[in-house]
């Protein structure tokens, strides 16, 4: 079953938001407010109820026979996700799924000022007021989850998506959830059916080689039974001043066993030079990677070395 985890600045139409979705999607939505009297109605009394309400660390109690708060909490939407899919607004919904795969996480902002006028129509309050009720609330929410989860609520890294309300409207915003939510959803699945079929390597599913030296380096390989990968990994070693990456180096061939990138060059020293600029930045930007610029002249004698060193019958070549 799929989850929507929403994360919400007050005053940024969050709720509004997740009361949206719910409608839409036909999914049930759970608040702070069901919580207690849902997960907790037979566990705690009417003290610990009020403290659950009020205090992040009471979470952290004991419970006999459940472990924590927290844990009962946890355990129970883990129950509710297996049996259907729900909008989870709040209460570190998005720390709590953040390993499931199936759980799509939301944050919804707007800038203070924004906020401020959104909290001043609704509660018929000053400025200054509403920026009170705004950091009040913005201190308890950051608290609760870092005082239950160890985790910082504004933490971008924990959200797939974050929303601000003072350019998208609630429509705006759910529809884009729900566009996120299906193609999170299908790309799942995708990615769970290519895990029930055994993943392809190079020997089975043979790459399309830039040129014929590579090919025959390749079929070399397999005759050694030397597992190999074409082109598995690219290292940028130059950027601009913006940044972006102006120069990298993808070698030829990486022997598994032996840790050790390969990079195929013909005789030309043009290509040569440029080769082995590209492989001294490589060494210095990323340390301890073993990698050798190969001539074609000393395919059979290197591969041999490989073979002796796999086999244990000679010095190591790396």
């Amino acid at each position: 079953m799929s989850i929507i985890t929403i994360s919400r600045q007050v005053g940024s139409l969050g709720d509004e938001v997740a009361e949206a979705l719910s409608s839409k999607l036909d999914w049930e939505l759970i608040t702070r407010n069901q919580l207690i009297d849902r997960f907790f109605a037979d566990k705690a009394n009417d003290k610990q109820k009020h403290l659950l309400n009020e205090s992040a660390k009471f979470y952290l109690s004991e419970i006999e026979g459940y472990g924590t708060y927290k844990d009962l909490l946890e355990q129970s939407l883990y129950n509710l996700a297996g049996n259907s899919s729900a909008i989870l607004v709040g209460f570190g919904s998005q720390v709590i799924f953040a390993g499931n795969p199936d759980a799509v996480h939301v944050r919804i902002i707007a800038p203070e000022k924004t906020r401020i006028t959104r909290i001043r129509k609704k509660y018929s309050v000053s400025e200054t007021e509403a920026g009170q009720i705004l950091a009040m609330a913005d201190t308890k929410h950051k608290r609760f989850v870092s005082t239950v989860f160890g985790e910082d609520i504004t933490n971008s890294s924990l959200y797939h998506i974050t929303l601000n309300t003072s350019k998208l409207g609630v429509d705006e915003c759910t529809a884009a959830i729900i566009a996120l939510q299906r193609e999170h959803e299908l790309r799942c699945r995708l990615l769970k059916e290519n895990e029930k079929m055994d993943t392809l390597d190079h020997q089975t599913d043979l790459p399309v080689f830039k040129n014929p030296s590579e090919a025959e380096f390749a079929r070399i390989l397999d005759m050694y039974q030397i597992a190999w990968k074409y082109e598995p990994k690219t290292f940028p070693v130059e950027w601009d001043a913006e940044g972006n990456i102006t120069l990298a180096f993808s070698p030829d061939f990486y022997l598994t066993q032996f840790d050790t990138y390969l990079e195929l060059t013909t005789m030309n020293q043009k290509y040569v030079t440029e080769k082995n600029r590209k492989l001294k930045k490589v060494r210095e930007l990323y340390p301890g990677t073993n990698i050798r610029i190969v001539y074609k002249k000393d395919f059979i004698s290197l591969i041999e070395r490989f073979k002796m060193t796999y086999t244990g019958d000679g010095e190591s070549c790396t």
